[in-house]
């Protein structure tokens, strides 16, 4: 029977499921080689160092939370669903939500760096349109619920399975509802 060529896209991807099933501490060689049905050699080759390799699983994670988001928006409400899908990711994939929102980010250094980095324009856009804001209050009001939601999937990583996810959904709708009326109002005082 001929040996199967080990790809570097074979390590990452096992990488990723042994970071799936329990974080990046369980990343090892000989766990990926396990995996993959393969001697160490051909795993050492392609992650001479672990940390270019949780770079590339980190990576991986990314491509993946888009995809498991993208399935789970409304179009008649990018803003709600959004937190409800990042909440859903929290409580199903705690390791991955740790691993790829826990992590230490190269050049950022303030909360509006991370929102610049890590958020999609057009829900700011479509919340502007949506509540009648200027694209600087929809963006706040964004940049809010991205705090809130963090802190709340967060939790979620910790309390795990047992958690009802319509708590979040009520609680989300809340943040949403107090956080949207103070702009509002705002705007309102502003034009007036």
């Amino acid at each position: 029977m001929p040996r199967q060529r080990i790809t570097k896209e074979m390590v990452v991807k096992a990488a990723f499921d042994l970071a799936r099933d329990g974080g990046m501490e369980n990343v090892t060689v000989k766990g990926i080689s396990q995996k993959l049905g393969c001697s160490v050699q051909p795993v050492y080759c392609y992650c001479s160092n672990m940390n270019g390799l949780k770079q590339d699983v980190i990576e991986y994670t990314g491509g993946y939370l888009r995809d498991f988001i993208k399935k789970r928006l409304d179009d008649t409400d990018l803003f709600q669903s959004m937190g409800m899908a990042h909440a859903e990711f929290a409580k199903t994939e705690p390791h991955l939500y740790r691993l790829y929102f826990l992590r230490k980010r190269d050049g950022v250094t303030s909360i509006e760096d991370i929102y610049r980095e890590e958020t999609d324009p057009q829900v700011a856009e479509f919340i502007s349109q949506q509540l009648h804001l200027p694209i600087e209050k929809a963006q706040q009001l964004h940049m809010n619920m991205l705090i809130y939601n963090t802190g709340i999937s967060f939790l979620l990583t910790v309390l795990g399975d047992n958690t009802d996810i319509g708590q979040i959904e009520r609680l989300l709708t809340q943040a949403k509802d107090i956080f949207t009326h103070s702009l509002i109002t705002d705007n309102e005082q502003e034009i007036t």
